[in-house]
């Protein structure tokens, strides 16, 4: 085992730091390959991670990059640069260390390619940038070891795809590299080292550590029916603010975070210092309140997804869920933030914000308690992600395709990749694909001796440019009128709907929308204005398998001693009354209501498995004359209403039948010219930015949809329109899950005529997002409108 330098160690000693046994074993494994380290929150992964580099580089390192560290958050990038520093500095060794991410001046990063530092600390979307450079290879040539940070995470994106497809370029730049991975408990060990290491990877995984404190939070009000928010809490929240250091309180969406962060000020009598961090806040924004959080300065931070991971505030010591965690991994994550030390149990509190969330919540809670994880079977690497891929090589100069796709088969996630698959990308980022190769726009590489190249040199700068896999909803920066103070952002679409005068929440202050100038939203403050309109769209999660099947075990018991007394009635109510749904079994109500049919599907098959499942069955009843007028789904039902009842539910859910409805609406839907914006920009197809300009996502969007439709009607095996129906299948279609439970389900369908509304379907009438269904239903309420008007003028 390499020995620690003897100055570290010493201050260590003078610390009172003693390594732990995972820390020791890396130490240990320091010549391995690939090493998966698995570690609980506070369990000091990071350090273990780092351990191998700071023994080989010794008091006094030669130049050059030894170690380059990867993380899926430039917040994190900053905190490790920080913690990482101080070991290294109060040891006096001779070890630079610096971070290189999108914040990072254009002066720094161009001497950071001259005189690399020692170690390097970046983010996937930083690294693929840097080896599309042509001196990729003098800079990477002498890297010795490579860490991947929070891999759990990124392996459930395209990021991390292309992080794989970066470090296996590491690979064959420097021969001998070895790859570290360090991720927080996950359900399928193995499964994430392959996805590091393919050829081979050991898995060292650390004492879990003692189980978190984590309970249902207390109210004195019963959660509402429905929605989101927990603003109902408000109260209690505040109580468990004033009883403790600091709390973090996470959000499922920005907009419900807004919305709460408002209401907590104004009932926050004590002026207890409470500030709100979220991804669409401004950078100076975010960074002042992670400053006031380092120092011990507030007492409470409401937060999004941005604070999930590894960031060290060490003054956390509570962390309340609002909202359901709709997946285990992500509960567990937030928890650990709270008492981030190694063998301190975290603390946390769990609130439902609605009253079907308090069966989803104590299920979550179980899951916790018996370290029961969710986690989808990773899928094969995207083919988007892999053009890209491709064009990004091209730039850091020629190369040979056969070697090219050896490298490929050596990142995870495209281990598996044939070699016609490989060509064919190869041949789209050549070409764009045969309905395309005649523009010259898409000639964008040729053979010449062998070796690809890109035809002119000049287009690397754009292909730079549009590097990266994250396509989010199109936004618009919002400043104080004047050029004044950057606030945030805010969503294209939303922006499009104000009209000067509007007011709207941002970083918990009311503003008053005055102009847009220049693609920036200029606004003034409007203090004390009630806001108008909500300000984002926000990511619906959808409840993970596991968590599922969890809570239909909970719907199967006797009693329900663990809910509180008001859910535990209500689902007493529904079993009198109607039924509980089972597992195996596929549970439909059909009753009557304020005038009209109604139909409520169990299925218990996602958010967006759900919706489309009300998509297709509506298809089939408007075809079966049974005049279906809308929808709405959650997680666990889809309600449709109608003007005929439903007498026979069986063929509504013939499996082939489906299927077929599926393909026909994927053809023409609106769904798939999203979905293929979203992966023409990251195949290079559509470019976002050119030569410093941006286009706004209604130019991106125009463009795209003339592509699909092009490539639909001259080219319909064309590769971006194989990869937009793979992309839809498992994202916002998630048809997966509803062939899932039509397996589960095997065709044991109860249909029950019931002649009320029952108590389980009550909650569905208050959800947002009803879906009208345009067909033989409405011409129907049209004509008979029509009549009785005209009745009533006494010309029937």
């Amino acid at each position: 085992m390499p020995a620690l330098p003897p100055r570290l160690t010493d201050w260590f000693a003078v610390q009172g730091w003693t390594l732990h046994p995972h820390q020791m074993e890396m130490l240990s494994r320091t010549d391995e390959a690939a090493t998966l380290l698995i570690a609980p929150t506070g369990g000091g992964k990071t350090l273990a991670g780092f351990l191998p580099s700071l023994a080989e580089l010794g008091e006094t390192p030669a130049a050059g990059l030894h170690t380059l560290y990867v993380s899926p958050l430039k917040a994190l990038t900053a905190d490790i640069r920080r913690n990482l520093g101080r070991p290294v500095e109060g040891a006096g060794l001779k070890i630079r260390i610096e971070d290189r991410t999108g914040d990072t001046s254009t002066h720094t990063r161009r001497r950071q390619r001259a005189d690399p530092p020692h170690i390097l600390l970046t983010t996937p979307e930083s690294l693929a940038l840097m080896l599309s450079y042509e001196d990729a290879p003098r800079l990477f040539g002498g890297l010795r070891r490579a860490v991947v940070d929070e891999l759990h995470a990124l392996a459930e994106s395209k990021r991390g795809d292309q992080l794989m497809l970066g470090i296996s370029r590491l690979k064959a730049l420097a021969p001998g590299l070895r790859v570290v991975g360090l991720s927080a408990t996950v359900e399928d060990p193995p499964a994430l080292a392959r996805y590091l290491a393919p050829a081979g990877c050991g898995v060292l995984v650390a004492d879990p550590g003692p189980d978190p404190d984590i309970t249902m939070l207390d109210t004195d009000e019963a959660p509402p029916w429905a929605g989101g928010g927990g603003r109902y809490a408000i109260p209690a929240i505040l109580e468990e603010i004033r009883r403790h250091r600091t709390t973090l309180i996470f959000h499922n969406t920005r907009a419900q975070a807004e919305l709460f962060f408002r209401d907590l000020w104004l009932a926050n009598e004590d002026n207890l210092p409470v500030a709100i961090h979220h991804g669409s806040l401004a950078r100076e924004q975010r960074q002042k309140v992670e400053a006031a959080m380092a120092e011990g300065a507030l007492r409470a931070v409401v937060c999004t997804g941005t604070l999930d991971l590894g960031i060290d505030w060490g003054d956390v010591d509570l962390v309340i869920q609002v909202g359901a965690p709709k997946n285990v991994k992500r509960l567990v994550q937030r928890i650990g933030r709270a008492n981030h030390r190694y063998n301190a149990p975290s603390k946390a509190l769990i609130l439902p914000a609605n009253r079907w969330e308090v069966v989803e919540c104590q299920a979550a809670l179980a899951a916790v308690r018996e370290r029961d994880l969710d986690g989808e079977p990773r899928g094969r690497g995207p083919r988007d992600v892999l053009c890209q891929h491709i064009l990004a090589r091209a730039c850091a100069g020629p190369f040979l395709a056969e070697e090219l796709y050896l490298e490929v088969l050596g990142a995870g996630p495209y281990s598996d990749l044939t070699r016609a698959e490989f060509d064919a990308c190869l041949d789209f980022a050549a070409t764009g694909g045969y309905a395309l190769r005649a523009y010259d726009r898409w000639q964008r590489l040729k053979q010449t001796g062998g070796h690809w190249h890109l035809r002119d040199p000049r287009a690397a700068s754009v292909i730079r440019q549009n590097l990266g896999t994250i396509v989010g909803t199109e936004t618009l920066s919002v400043r104080l009128r004047g050029r004044g103070l950057p606030l945030g952002e805010v969503e294209e679409d939303f922006a499009a709907t104000l009209t000067p005068g509007d007011t709207f929440l941002i970083g918990g202050e009311v503003v008053r929308f005055d102009g847009l100038r220049e693609l920036t939203v200029e606004v003034s403050r409007a203090p004390g204005r009630a806001p108008k309109v909500a300000v984002f769209n926000g990511t619906k999660f959808s409840t993970s398998t596991l968590l599922t099947h969890r809570i239909m075990g909970m719907l199967q018991q006797e009693r329900w001693p663990e809910l509180p007394a008001h859910t535990a009635r209500w689902l007493a109510l529904q079993r009198e009354l109607s039924r509980l749904p089972s597992p195996d079994r596929l549970l439909c109500e059909s009753f009557p209501h304020d005038g009209y049919e109604h139909l409520c599907i169990y299925g218990f098959a996602g958010r967006n498995g759900q919706q489309t499942l009300g998509l297709l069955i509506t298809k089939q009843m408007e075809a079966m004359g049974l005049a279906p007028l809308g929808f709405v789904a959650t997680d666990y039902a889809t309600l449709i209403w109608g003007l005929e009842p439903v007498v026979d539910a069986a063929p509504l859910f013939d499996a082939t039948t489906l299927r077929e409805g599926l393909e026909h609406w994927l053809a023409g839907n609106a769904v798939m010219k999203r979905t293929f914006r979203n992966s023409a920009i990251i195949a290079g197809l559509i470019e976002r930015n050119n030569q410093g300009r941006r286009k706004t996502g209604r130019q991106a969007s125009f463009s795209s949809d003339i592509l699909y439709d092009t490539l639909r009607r001259h080219d319909p095996g064309h590769l971006m329109l194989q990869i937009t129906r793979e992309e839809a299948l498992r994202g916002l279609v998630d048809f997966g899950r509803v062939e899932d439970m039509l397996a589960r389900t095997g065709g044991r369908i109860d249909l029950l005529r019931l002649s009320r509304l029952t108590p389980l379907a009550a909650p569905l009438f208050l959800e947002p997002g009803k879906v009208p269904v345009e067909g033989a239903g409405r011409e129907r309420l049209v004509a008979a409108t029509a009549e009785r008007l005209m009745a009533e003028a006494g010309l029937g």
